[in-house]
């Protein structure tokens, strides 16, 4: 069972809309989905059409240790299993300030279910608040959803280092997997350039970092689509919605190209090993040496000259990490038009619905 987080504490880039189906095309191509609404706003939960207004248990309840995981899952579709979440779960950082180890809450009530998914999708509320810590500390990877906005990138640079504090102190199987961009208009500069700097340093910072090594910034991008946005007002993921829309074959195509990511980290075959000195072939005979004429002196015996141990070669510097300084120092990724330079700040849940999946305006199609 690998989990998943997909974070990004900037609200409206398409966490909840990802975490839904992304889940459903990956249970569609027959993996066991688990997906976790850890948000208190519960898009998530409303996306799939679950009323929490009628359920006993929900995430608020398995972060208080008054039910388990077991307990509280709907199940919303062949191998797609959820676990709702309710507005109480806004005040379970406050009862949970004075508990021992509450950052391992969430990866204690995960242990049971190891053997029963393939995957699970968190779906992470837009902040960096002791939910978001339990995902990060519960999670083998990190899913960035971005949207290709100057505002977006703000808080990439505090979320790495999130998580890098997190890999070096409580997690250190933890990784960034992966950037999926959401609501991309490939028509515009402005879509091109945040790309092409997104790309590019993550690109770089792969190479000098354990906790962004073999991250990617997926090739398929979730284009604008108002099919993804009427979905939530009808409880259904963009399959059961409209199977044939833009969103849903950019959703299929992101469910394929992840799993094509996760087989390309299988572990390879060892290679074949080298044959032993016994198997090597015999080096040919050395022909006779013609004798020089009678009137030339006589030469010197010629003897083979034993081969000579060739060094090591050294190998090569480790790669410069200066590559890696733009967003871990805190700063942003450049673009070549002006931008407003202001130091991002935390963005805490709202306290009205700044819904993901659920409340986004009129859209282009």
């Amino acid at each position: 069972m690998r989990v998943i987080a997909i974070v990004n504490q900037k609200g409206g880039v398409g966490k909840t809309t990802t975490t839904c189906n992304l889940g459903a095309a990956l249970a569609a191509l027959g993996r066991r989905i688990l997906l976790i609404d850890l948000d208190a706003q519960a898009h998530l939960t409303f996306h799939l059409g679950v009323d929490n207004s009628t359920l006993e248990r929900s995430m608020y309840e398995v972060m208080t240790g008054r039910a388990s995981v077991a307990e509280t899952l709907v199940q919303r579709a062949e191998r797609l299993d959820l676990v709702p979440s309710h507005i109480d779960l806004a005040g379970a950082e406050i009862e949970l300030v004075s508990q021992l180890a509450r950052e391992r809450i969430l990866t204690d009530a995960l242990a049971p279910c190891r053997d029963r998914y393939d995957y699970v999708l968190i779906d992470c509320p837009p902040s960096l608040g002791l939910m978001t810590l339990n995902a990060l500390v519960a999670a083998d990877d990190i899913l960035i959803t971005l949207q290709p906005h100057v505002l977006a990138l703000q808080g990439i640079s505090k979320l790495i280092e999130t998580a890098g504090l997190v890999h070096s102190r409580l997690n250190p199987r933890l990784r960034i997997m992966g950037v999926v961009f959401c609501m991309f208009d490939g028509r515009t500069t402005l879509s091109s350039e945040v790309l092409a700097d997104v790309s590019g340093y993550f690109s770089r910072a792969s190479d000098g970092q354990t906790l962004m090594a073999g991250t990617r910034v997926y090739e398929t991008r979730i284009r604008r689509n108002i099919k993804l946005a009427e979905a939530p007002g009808f409880g259904q993921t963009i399959l059961e919605y409209d199977a044939t829309s833009h969103g849903a074959a950019d959703y299929r195509l992101l469910a394929d190209e992840f799993l094509a990511h996760e087989s390309d980290k299988a572990p390879k075959p060892a290679a074949a090993a080298a044959p032993s000195a016994d198997t090597v072939a015999p080096s040919p005979p050395t022909p006779p040496v013609e004798s020089p004429p009678s009137d030339a002196p006589p030469a010197a015996e010629a003897t083979a000259a034993p081969h000579e141990a060739v060094p090591p070669t050294e190998s090569p510097d480790a790669a410069d990490a200066s590559a890696v300084a733009d967003l871990s120092a805190g700063a942003v990724p450049s673009l070549s038009m002006d931008a407003d330079a202001t130091a991002a700040q935390d963005c805490p849940a709202p306290a009205s619905a700044a819904d993901e999946g659920a409340s986004h305006g009129p859209m282009a199609v």
